[in-house]
């Protein structure tokens, strides 16, 4: 997963509506650490996005044999139910 808290900065240009920028400065915002902010999230959604488009036969591999073996646990709980039925009461 990218980690971007610890990136160092960089100048660069932007071009931003001039009526959306007049007023974010009017009300107070940082336009640096909002664009960053919103950047960072489009660029993680868009991430998560390319590695599940990327992952998705393996994904559905996985899930269809959870679903024909079941998870781990439950190979567990049914390994121990045999245990017991087949060595009967302690």
């Amino acid at each position: 997963m990218p980690r971007f808290d610890d990136g160092p900065k960089r100048a660069t240009n932007l071009t931003l509506n001039a009526k959306v920028l007049d007023l974010a400065k009017e009300l107070g915002l940082n336009i640096s650490a909002t664009v960053d902010e919103l950047l960072a999230a489009e660029v993680q959604r868009r991430y998560w996005e390319r590695w599940n488009e990327d992952n998705k036969e393996a994904i559905a591999e996985y899930n269809a044999r959870i679903e024909r073996e079941g998870t781990f646990s439950q190979r567990i709980q049914r390994f121990l139910a045999e245990q017991d039925a087949h060595n009967g009461p302690v």
